[in-house]
């Protein structure tokens, strides 16, 4: 199968399992419409859709690995309510659309974010053809990339400290970014109890691939469309945040983005079956949204 038709397939069945959630009709059903209005917003889905390749790559039905995919899905999205919030990057506009306080206020929009964490930990907890041991290092997996050692640790360092160094963005950047990035590959191989070496092969592939992605980020900040981004231009700047576009140039940028893409690529180049994880490295390379 090629990389067009595999990347569509992990699609298609990550949006079939995300329609499916938080669809019963209950009193407080405005929370339900908000969470579902952030996590069906669209978006490319490279998180799980990574959770389900290093699952197929481990040797299991990948599909067994959904419920782990969508867990860092819900994550990510409350991640992302929360980082819109006026109280935080004050966006209007997520993948092109107003963002979930803009739609429903901000009251609902942090709830809802509220709720996605914990939602998340239900999913790998009812996930079902796994074993209890798996689920549980699943967890450990998760909460290890959200939490205060992870991605809210990278977001206080955003929003609350001044990172103005090529060592001090590059720590900002793999707690915020980059530990969900390999929390997504690492739950897949937990789902298929991919051995060690291997494993650790993924986590240096999710690495450079991380670093890519954020870097990447910066640069579309400073030289994307609007309307393919999805969010305004130069928001950044405006907050008077401090990237590596602005330590490194944009040429700096794109060498440091190629430099991380041939590391990740390497990690895996052993690997029989490589040929999606560095089509996927490659294509971040050249992304525009």
């Amino acid at each position: 199968m090629d990389y067009e038709a595999r990347y569509k397939e992990y699609q298609q069945a990550i949006e079939g399992y995300l329609n499916g959630l938080f669809t019963r009709d209950v009193a407080y059903g405005k929370l339900y419409e908000a969470m579902r209005y952030a996590i069906l917003g669209g978006g490319k889905r490279i998180r799980p859709v990574l959770t389900l390749e290093f699952a197929r790559l481990g040797g299991i039905d990948w599909h067994l690995a959904l419920p782990f995919a969508c867990a860092l899905e819900l994550v990510h999205n409350y991640s992302l309510i929360h980082d819109d919030l006026p109280c935080m990057d004050d966006d209007d506009l997520r993948r092109g659309k107003p963002t979930c306080h803009k739609a429903f206020g901000e009251t609902l929009a942090v709830l809802a974010g509220d709720a996605l964490q914990p939602e998340a930990f239900r999913l790998i907890l009812d996930a079902p053809m796994l074993s209890a041991d798996t689920r549980l290092e699943a967890l450990r997996v998760l909460v290890r990339a959200c939490g205060a050692d992870g991605m809210v640790g990278g977001q206080v360092l955003d929003t609350v400290y001044d990172v103005s160094d090529a060592e001090g963005l590059t720590q900002l950047n793999r707690l915020k970014t980059g530990m969900m990035i390999s929390g997504a590959v690492e739950l897949g191989c937990v789902a298929a109890k991919m051995n060690a070496g291997m494993r650790s092969q993924a986590l240096t592939y999710a690495d450079g691939i991380g670093r890519a992605f954020q870097i990447r980020d910066d640069m579309l900040d400073v030289m994307g469309d609007a309307a393919v981004f999805g969010k305004p231009i130069g928001s950044d700047r405006e907050e008077g945040k401090v990237t590596f576009v602005d330590v490194l140039g944009l040429d700096g940028c794109a060498r440091e983005v190629e430099r991380c893409t041939e590391a990740a690529k390497s990690a895996v180049a052993n690997w029989s079956d490589h040929m999606f994880l560095w089509e996927l490295a490659d294509r971040m390379v050249g992304r525009t949204k």
